[in-house]
């Protein structure tokens, strides 16, 4: 290895950290709030690239209808609530959010040449489709047992995983996709050779991560959810609820990992199942965090990506065992440095 070879490692694995970070700091936020250890994070990002995919290969994505099944079970149980206390205005706004809105879409990806709009376009179009499954889930799967142990919420996770990789192999087949770069400009800087869409991964992760500071420091709602992570009861006494904090995180979960599958599928083939790894190694930073850190996760990240970079250099048929044998000194140092605590009840 010279030097050369190192900085073109070190460019692959800062890029990967990058997203590697995003999926880091989702993690993190989900548990804080919730309790749940996102598992499925992976998932969103899959379905944000292949989603783009489909929509660019003049193809009406089948997340749609995803989308619109889960949309009408949400209309019918929070929609029926409302209208048996007598709330018909916020049964039409449930209505109206979880039934109007998907079939609209629905009517314009079926209406419209998708495949011939500008891509700023398609990539909104896909995170309209992909991001409000986030908080549907957790409507439909997590809210009625928000109250349950960690482990209870580990085991739905679980099921709902192994449930979006058997339907991203029904919705998008087993064949590997790969999207238009959002650039095709590239510049040199020494010996390495920075692509655009490398500089649009870099700039997108590092923008969101800022906005998501601001976000939790200076908006109401991030204030709730900061509120809600640090103590559940005191917020819920303070008159948070915790239900809205809930489809918020699962909101912000969401829109970070479909947003990371658009900005990777120039990048990389993915595949149905391709999610589950790359969510794997940002499980690893969020636990090199605590689950709590988020700067000590996004270190924790770009850490991963570098490992793993050179990992596939020097010993590429062992990366993954090498990136993830990385949580194991973690877990031992954590449990030796920190104390046992009772789940709060």
């Amino acid at each position: 290895m010279d030097m050369e070879i190192a900085l073109i490692l070190g460019q692959d694995g800062i890029t990967n950290g990058a997203i590697y970070a995003l999926l880091a700091l989702a993690l993190v936020l989900v548990f804080a709030v919730t309790r749940v250890i996102f598992i499925q994070q992976g998932e969103f990002v899959a379905y944000g690239a292949l989603t783009l995919a489909m929509m660019q290969g003049g193809t009406v994505p089948a997340t749609v209808w995803l989308l619109l099944v889960m949309g009408v079970l949400v209309t019918a149980l929070d929609g029926s609530a409302a209208l048996r206390a007598g709330q018909v205005r916020r049964a039409a706004a449930v209505a109206g959010w979880n039934l109007v809105y998907p079939l609209a879409l629905l009517a314009v990806l079926a209406g419209l040449p998708v495949n011939e709009l500008p891509l700023a376009v398609q990539v909104l179009l896909t995170l309209g489709v992909v991001v409000p499954l986030g908080p549907m889930m957790y409507r439909l799967m997590y809210q009625p047992i928000a109250s349950a142990p960690v482990l209870i919420l580990l085991i739905v996770s679980v099921a709902l995983h192994i449930t979006m990789v058997g339907l991203g192999l029904l919705f998008f087949g087993a064949e590997g996709q790969r999207t238009p770069a959002f650039s095709d400009a590239s510049f040199d800087l020494g010996p390495l050779m920075i692509s655009g869409q490398t500089l649009w991964v870099l700039a997108v992760s590092s923008l969101l991560i800022v906005a998501l500071y601001q976000f939790f420091e200076r908006t109401l709602y991030g204030k709730a959810l900061r509120a809600t992570a640090i103590n559940r009861v005191g917020a819920r006494l303070m008159g948070i609820s915790p239900t809205l904090a809930g489809k918020l995180t699962f909101f912000l979960a969401a829109f970070i990992g479909a947003l990371s599958g658009v900005l990777i599928a120039p990048i990389t083939t993915i595949y149905y199942d391709t999610g589950f790894l790359i969510a794997l190694k940002g499980f690893v930073a969020a636990i090199i965090g605590g689950l709590a850190s988020y700067p000590v996760a996004a270190l924790g990240a770009l850490i991963v990506g570098l490992l793993e970079a050179f990992a596939s250099f020097w010993a590429s048929a062992y990366k993954e065992v090498i990136v993830f044998t990385l949580i194991i000194p973690v877990l031992l140092w954590r449990s030796l440095n920190s104390r046992h605590v009772e789940e709060e009840e």
